[in-house]
């Protein structure tokens, strides 16, 4: 397998792949790991190419020939009907590779339109959104002139959001993603309480959504938070906050600068115990913990996220710096 991640956490996603996976990793570079890997239950991984074959080539002709040779060869006996997902990739990191990409993509689009001018004019240069297994052409470069490609792909979910002019901070773009991810999203008239809402970006994103938002913090919330007439801010500790008897949230967000183990045990814990939520999306910091530990921490048996949330995401979205954020459901 080939698998991808948030460039930059390339030794953390390996140690979860080896350590918690029982995966061999035989090469990484910025944004990829190869080897002997299941990602099925990562929290780093982005895409996985599934069965990848190596390209290699010196010019952007011999590499879009290769790929070319490649799809075509797959695709006997296959009937494409359908727009499908052409999907081009590589580290950004690498200067330059990003046109060199681009040079080799469309070679690669003018020998399919020679061959099949049909199939060519349905290729999308996208993923389609959410999780999912994808059945298209994935290209992935981890260097000028060595690629691999695939037939078929596992999206986790990860992926970058279009921001919002009212936004009123960057954590907007998270909430976002992790809405793509969970596959559900706050519906009018449904409940949220935001846990640590200042400046208000999850708040805003529920409340524009048509839900009601009581967003608890003393700091101030701003831009498109502030005053919105579905948004109750209340100057109030997270930690402090208990639901009124009989009450219970249709969501829980909360996204605290906090010790991780702190938020699992003073929020996490009393609010699946107590069912005073529905649903939840919370970010956990790692930056000063083991983050590999933690992983193994909250799933295992005993914690109270597998005993009462056993079906609850985890990930390091594509907008997520040093932190994991968590999406789930209270079990029944």
């Amino acid at each position: 397998m080939l698998l991808t991640c948030q460039p930059g956490f390339e030794a953390m996603f390996a140690r979860e792949l080896t350590e918690l996976h029982r995966g061999v990793v035989t090469e990484k570079g910025p944004g990829w790991i190869l080897g002997e890997l299941d990602a099925n239950h990562s929290a780093f991984a982005h895409l996985t190419l599934v069965d990848p074959v190596e390209i290699r080539a010196d010019s952007v002709n011999g590499l879009a020939g290769q790929v070319a040779d490649f799809f075509l060869t797959s695709l006997r006996g296959e009937r494409i009907e359908a727009a499908w997902p052409s999907y081009w990739q590589g580290p950004a990191e690498l200067v330059g590779l990003g046109r060199r990409i681009g040079a080799v993509a469309s070679a690669f689009d003018e020998l399919l339109r020679k061959k099949l001018s049909r199939v060519a004019r349905l290729a999308q240069p996208d993923l389609p959104r959410g999780r999912g297994r994808w059945r298209g052409l994935f290209v992935f470069f981890v260097d000028f002139n060595r690629a691999y490609a695939a037939r078929e792909v596992v999206a986790h979910g990860q992926r970058r959001m279009a921001d919002d002019e009212l936004a009123p901070s960057r954590s907007y773009l998270k909430i976002e993603e992790a809405f793509q991810i969970l596959g559900r999203e706050p519906q009018p008239g449904e409940t949220v309480c935001d846990l640590g809402a200042a400046p208000g970006g999850w708040s805003y994103s529920a409340a524009k959504r048509g839900a009601q938002v009581i967003a608890l913090d003393n700091g101030p919330l701003k831009g498109g938070a502030l005053n919105h007439p579905l948004i109750e801010h209340r100057c109030s500790d997270a930690f402090g906050f208990r639901p009124s008897a009989g009450e219970t949230f249709d969501w829980l967000f909360c996204d605290l600068v906090e010790e991780p183990h702190h938020v699992l045990r003073h929020i996490v814990e009393p609010w699946l115990t107590q069912r005073w939520c529905r649903r939840f999306v919370v970010n956990l910091k790692f930056g000063r913990v083991d983050a590999i530990a933690l992983l193994a921490e909250i799933r295992a048996p005993d914690s109270p996220v597998t005993r009462l949330a056993p079906t609850t995401l985890f990930r390091h979205l594509y907008h997520d710096r040093e932190e994991f954020t968590l999406m789930g459901e209270v079990g029944p």
